[in-house]
């Protein structure tokens, strides 16, 4: 029998979250490895292109902005998320508050993440 009235689930948001996290990071962190780890290292691309100026002037437009915190703050939640169910599989059920204090974590490091950027 069908229940009429299912229990909701937040797990959604988190799932998206999560969902969002990884896809960055699997789409730009390997990109920024390239470009600052490999090509520039060895001259490929001309470390002036990097210069203080340059990366202000990309940090202060409101798209950069954005990218930045995205870089920043959706791994984050997909870690946290990562380490929610890890201890869930490792058989530590900490419960409601191992949930608030992972999705706590991820949700500080967004907020201070946006504000040290929204403040250049």
């Amino acid at each position: 029998m069908i229940d009429p009235k299912p229990k909701r689930s937040d797990e959604p948001i988190w799932w998206s979250l999560f969902g969002a996290g990884g896809t960055w990071f699997a789409m730009f962190t390997p990109i920024t490895v390239l470009i600052l780890g490999i090509l520039v290292p060895l001259g490929i691309i001309d470390p002036s292109a990097l210069s203080y100026d340059r990366v202000m002037m990309f940090a202060e437009h409101w798209l950069g902005k954005l990218l930045i915190i995205a870089t920043l703050a959706l791994p984050m939640w997909h870690a946290m998320h990562r380490i929610h169910h890890g201890l869930h599989d490792l058989k530590l059920h900490i419960g409601l508050a191992g949930k608030v204090v992972c999705y706590a974590i991820a949700f500080t490091v967004s907020v201070v993440a946006a504000l040290l950027v929204l403040m250049v």
